[in-house]
């Protein structure tokens, strides 16, 4: 994307609010030159733009390491595309307003015509995003490999090649696994979601599960190295039990993305993986699939960081359900521990020295952002109308 930084000479003061600092909330506001926070708490209001957050909370600007909802903008109905341009722009703006600065687009490299995936449609996509310039964002990839179906790993190898892709992620989307152990729930799934047939739910089942264990371990070793050389961050998607879970760290997954069961994220936090569980999930209550519950996991402490999955307005509702934390400790869960999962140690926190991605939020009636800045550039606003 293009640099959205403010010019050297440019200062901006977002002040009278409530600033959510890693460790605590303070009463003042932010002094930002450039891209950059210089001052923190009582700042000097002396500059080129003054923006009044009239007593609401600042915080840092969210990110989103998996968030698949691209999809919905490109195909707002199966079957029913629109022009890539279109699709980033609302994307764009649909995360924007949702508090999102660092967007890590999920694209799926899955051939499943019933869901408008391929990897053909995955690679045009990801070169889009790698080549858009006008985007208010900062976008990136997050390249989702199936490992049953060989010309996802290819496609996938020729992005990593390509230095595309930020984070890779490993999935194996086989029924009587993962999300999908319960086999009818999965027949049921696909013939109700994508209006297959039960027969040609059964032929899928029949060509992901006819996979060796041997071949799906060697692909995961082929990405994961790829991915390690190139720079990227790996990780693993509904990881089933801590022996898979193990079998990954060993492989060098660094992420596990929605372990199934408390078992496994707890044996994730032991041997130092960093779990990333879905805001949705715990801003509904519960897991679509039912599986565990993002708060069951909170509880047990073992949740580093939240994504937005496929809404990301829940990214930021997730950080105002009362968990008994701290909201600092809530905020960092999807701003400073995203930030830190993928080596980003520039953004995520309201600190001197960081990158000036920040939001005005509006925490009743339910969280809204009022404002927004993307590297010290005012990019975002929503005023209420008052009668």
């Amino acid at each position: 994307m293009r640099s959205t930084a403010q010019t050297a000479e440019e200062s901006v003061a977002v002040v009278g609010g409530r600033v959510v600092t890693p460790e605590t909330v303070l009463e003042g506001g932010v002094r930002i030159e450039g891209d950059r926070i210089v001052d923190v708490g009582a700042v000097d209001d002396d500059a080129d733009t003054v923006i009044e957050a009239d007593g609401r909370l600042i915080v840092p600007g969210l990110i989103d390491l998996h968030g698949d909802d691209i999809e919905g903008h490109l195909h707002p109905r199966s079957g029913a595309r629109m022009g890539l341009p279109m699709a980033l722009a609302s994307a764009d703006r649909a995360n924007i307003s949702a508090g999102i600065t660092t967007k890590f687009h999920a694209i799926s490299f899955e051939r499943d015509e019933a869901e408008d995936r391929s990897p053909e449609l995955a690679a045009t996509l990801t070169a889009a995003i790698a080549d858009d310039d006008d985007l208010l964002a900062d976008h990136r990839l997050h390249a989702r490999c199936e490992v049953t179906q060989k010309q996802c790993v290819d496609a996938v190898l020729d992005v990593v090649e390509d230095g595309h892709a930020d984070l890779v992620s490993v999935m194996s989307h086989i029924p009587g696994k993962g999300q999908f152990r319960d086999i009818e729930a999965f027949k049921r799934y696909y013939e109700n979601a994508n209006d297959r047939s039960i027969e040609e739910a059964e032929e899928m089942i029949e060509e992901r599960s006819d996979v060796s264990m041997a071949t799906l371990r060697d692909r995961i070793d082929r990405v994961v190295g790829a991915a390690h050389d190139a720079g990227a961050v790996t990780a693993s998607h509904d990881d089933e039990d801590p022996t898979e879970v193990e079998r990954l760290a060993d492989s060098g997954v660094d992420i596990t993305e929605y372990p199934i069961t408390l078992e496994t994220a707890e044996r994730a936090a032991d041997i130092g993986m960093t779990t990333a569980m879905g805001a949705p999930n715990l801003v509904r209550g519960e897991s679509q699939w039912g599986n565990l519950s993002t708060a069951d996991a909170i509880d047990a402490g073992v949740v580093d960081a939240l994504v937005a999955d496929y809404h990301p307005p829940s990214l930021l509702a997730a950080a105002f359900v009362d968990t008994g934390e701290p909201l600092p400790e809530r905020i960092n869960r999807v701003s400073a521990a995203p930030a830190d999962a993928v080596g980003l140690d520039d953004r995520g926190r309201i600190e001197v020295e960081a990158r000036a991605d920040l939001l005005v939020v509006d925490r009743d009636p339910t969280p809204t952002v009022a404002r927004a800045l993307v590297a010290g550039r005012p990019v975002y606003r929503a005023d209420r109308v008052t009668r």
